[in-house]
């Protein structure tokens, strides 16, 4: 996958979906957009995060505050996650490198997401893995909420205004319909 622009989510496996993005550095500049909740809720969402093994984690989302561009409306199916709260627990910190954390716990299958950092020299590769997700429907929405989310995130790192949420994930989402295989 080429990291220089805003790929599509890779499914490594049934379940999994994998994000790459090259962003500017400093790998703790990085670091701080995943935990701390003040800039974590410029690009994805707001809640405290005891970022450590077993500490605990909340996700607040807002997304169509994370634009400055104006009037970005929720679709209609989205509706209900105009704001969304979830709750979760750190499974593994390995700070700038590593952060691991479950995902809606309240399910049956908990999911997990794995962000690992890496220097490339003045820039740092951010691989996003998230596992266990359940059926066509649940890998659509994930990976085109991750893909949205992530340009964002390298939009602010750059210093750019970021897209709007919801217009580019309505497009991004009908672009991982074709390409997540059909059940």
């Amino acid at each position: 996958m080429n990291t220089a622009t805003a790929e599509h989510g890779v499914i490594t496996e049934a379940g999994t979906i994998r994000f790459e993005r090259l962003l500017p550095g400093p790998i703790e500049r990085v670091w701080e957009y995943l935990v701390d909740p003040e800039k974590r809720r410029t690009w994805f969402a707001d809640g405290a995060m005891d970022a450590r093994p077993g500490g605990a984690f909340e996700y607040i989302w807002r997304n169509a505050d994370l634009s400055e561009k104006g009037n970005d409306p929720v679709p209609e199916k989205y509706a209900k996650y105009a704001e969304h709260r979830m709750i979760g627990r750190i499974i593994e910190a390995d700070p700038p490198h590593r952060l691991v954390h479950d995902w809606d716990a309240s399910g049956t299958t908990p999911n997990e997401v794995t962000f690992e950092l890496a220097e490339r020299g003045d820039k740092v590769l951010l691989t996003l893995t998230h596992r266990r997700l359940s059926g066509r429907s649940g890998m659509l929405g994930v990976g085109a909420g991750w893909h949205t989310h992530l340009d964002i995130l390298q939009a602010k790192l750059e210093g750019r205004d970021p897209p709007p949420f919801w217009r580019t994930h309505s497009r991004i989402e009908r672009e991982y319909e074709d390409l997540i295989p059909a059940e």
